[in-house]
């Protein structure tokens, strides 16, 4: 396996890791309804330009089960907003998740405005990080340097394990978050090393988080094959200098209007980028060479390949390598 899925879930994050142990990784959720049945759409119906796939968001409950996904061994909250739990009731209850892994924050959400999220998901949320003991699923809140068994090596002590390498957050960062009510610089960033090369989901990383991968794993991120982009590639007031270092030979962005994603950033630097409106969903696998993507848009696959076809194994249209 190997394969990465970067799901267009509205203005939100959510993907899914199919290690080659079969277990499955799934970092953060947006749009989740059991009650919905969104339909996965394979083609567009907007015109060149604007492809228009926000507008056709999919559903991960409904993602997960047409990819035959039954349950999940880690769910990752990157980080306590709002747009990376969107759904986090309904998936722990359909998924039964086996390990939650959270951070020690002390976030507080307002819904006396209105809102587009549910409260019953904060309230769901807050259960599960604040219930002590909390069993079901397992809580863990882990940190930079991790080395364990499962993430990053099997029962023998052998690795890899699932090649899931944890470069942020740190306690220093945790609680720097909690005295600033910010909680950016506290979120997870997760390095996965499949056997065709190397992918950084990002959360929404802040600079502080940035300054500490790079002196601490600058080996590790060091040219990047894929990058899912820190907060969906929006601007952000933000350093992006940790490109520099990176230099991902593709990107993902999500969901945001043009004029508030950070393509200067990219275009600046000649990095390339795809974004879910244009895509859809992506998925990657990141086992064979150069690293094949798939899009769930068959009209962006056309525009950019003349010779696209559509995967069974995917459930997409052939886009091009990454290399």
């Amino acid at each position: 396996m190997g394969i990465i899925h970067f799901l267009n879930v509205n203005n939100g994050d959510c993907s899914i890791i199919e290690h080659n142990t079969g277990r499955i990784s799934l970092i953060d959720v947006c749009n989740a309804r059991k009650e919905e049945k969104i339909i996965e759409r394979m083609e567009s119906v907007a015109g060149s330009g604007n492809l228009n796939q926000k507008a056709h968001p999919v559903n991960p409950i409904q993602y997960l089960r047409n990819h035959n996904i039954n349950s999940i061994f880690r769910f990752v909250l990157t980080h306590p907003d709002m747009d990376h739990m969107d759904g986090i009731k309904d998936l722990v209850e359909e998924f039964k998740p086996a390990n939650f892994y959270d951070t020690d924050n002390k976030a507080e959400k307002d819904f006396s405005r209105s809102t587009i999220y549910r409260e019953d998901d904060w309230k769901f949320y807050k259960n599960l990080r604040d219930s002590n003991p909390q069993t079901d699923p397992k809580r863990l809140t882990l940190f930079s340097g991790d080395d364990n068994i499962y993430r990053t090596k099997n029962e023998d002590d052998t690795r890899p394990g699932d090649a899931f390498y944890i470069l942020s957050p740190t306690k220093d960062l945790v609680e720097e978050a909690n005295r600033c009510d910010d909680y950016n610089d506290c979120s997870y960033v997760i390095l996965y090393e499949g056997k065709g090369g190397k992918v950084l989901f990002s959360g929404d990383a802040h600079n502080k988080t940035w300054e500490h991968i790079l002196e601490n794993h600058e080996s590790k991120v060091s040219e990047i094959d894929l990058l899912i982009a820190p907060h969906h590639g929006r601007k952000s007031s933000r350093d992006y200098s940790f490109l520099d270092t990176l230099k991902p030979k593709l990107s993902f962005f999500g969901n945001a209007e043009s004029k508030n994603l950070a393509y200067d950033a990219w275009n600046y630097r000649g990095l390339p980028y795809i974004t879910n409106n244009q895509a859809g969903c992506m998925v990657v696998d990141a086992n064979k060479p150069n690293m094949p993507v798939y899009v769930t848009n068959q009209k962006f696959a056309n525009q950019r390949t003349t010779y696209t076809w559509y995967s069974d194994i995917y459930k997409g249209w052939y886009l091009q390598d990454i290399k």
